[in-house]
């Protein structure tokens, strides 16, 4: 059975919005990312029951479900997620490099989850609500398109509600900053890949080559943070991880 570790993280959500009703409990997501080829038990029962026990309002998908061969371990993992919970998805590169984008979004979308293309919607699990925004793979639609999707995504969030950016890439942090985020998910770094703790973060990671600064873990921009998740892939072009587990994030707004 392949292991993975299941990583928290809280963050302070200032927005009445986020407690109404709550009773002082958190507000959870799980938040997968980059899960390609990786196998967790059958129909992915290992990844779906850790996710239960952890009990979130929704899962949260931050690209690169599928990998650019397209398997049957993400299309169960995505059957299984949206027949339990509310889900959010935005595509990553490996969806795009499969040049089947249309086909794996419409799948999804049959699957009941939602794909996020620029737009904003207000998620409400016990009285508490918040915006989730996602935008597409930049590497396809194009820069100018990305930042479209930013700006629709960000005018829509407009209501007082805490708001949730999906992205892909944490090395476009700068493009996401400008607007009216409080909290960015993403992925595709895989964690650096290679980490030696406390000497090397991360060795190298696509999009920005090596040594990255953006690797995995939380990171503050003043009043907006970002939490990058490492990934639950196994490998990289069949390059193993050292000392850098897959892992499963799990979010809570308090």
């Amino acid at each position: 059975m392949k292991k993975f570790k299941i990583r928290h993280y809280t963050v302070a959500c200032n927005a009445g919005a986020c407690n109404a009703g709550g009773e002082g409990t958190p507000l959870r997501f799980a938040m997968v990312s980059d899960l390609h080829r990786a196998q967790y038990g059958e129909g992915q029962c290992d990844l779906m029951n850790a996710i239960a026990q952890e009990q979130p309002a929704a899962i949260l998908m931050c690209g690169d479900i599928f990998h650019y061969k397209p398997t049957e371990g993400s299309r169960a993992f995505l059957r299984a997620a949206a027949a339990r919970y509310p889900c959010y998805y935005v595509t990553g590169n490996h969806e795009t490099r499969s040049r089947k984008a249309d086909e794996l979004k419409a799948f999804i979308r049959s699957l009941g989850i939602h794909v996020m293309e620029g737009n904003c919607e207000v998620f409400e699990s016990g009285g508490r609500r918040v915006n989730l925004c996602g935008i597409e793979e930049p590497y396809v639609i194009g820069r100018e398109a990305m930042r479209r999707q930013l700006a629709d995504a960000s005018e829509a969030s407009r209501n007082g509600n805490f708001t949730i950016l999906l992205a892909h890439r944490p090395e476009l942090i700068g493009e996401y900053l400008p607007y009216d985020f409080d909290l960015i998910l993403a992925g595709h770094a895989h964690g650096g890949q290679w980490r030696i703790p406390g000497i090397l973060d991360g060795f190298f990671a696509s999009g920005q080559g090596f040594f990255p600064k953006y690797t995995g873990g939380r990171y503050d921009f003043g009043d907006k943070t970002m939490i990058l998740g490492r990934g639950l892939t196994q490998y990289t072009h069949f390059v193993p991880r050292i000392f850098n587990p897959p892992e499963l994030v799990i979010l809570d707004l308090v």
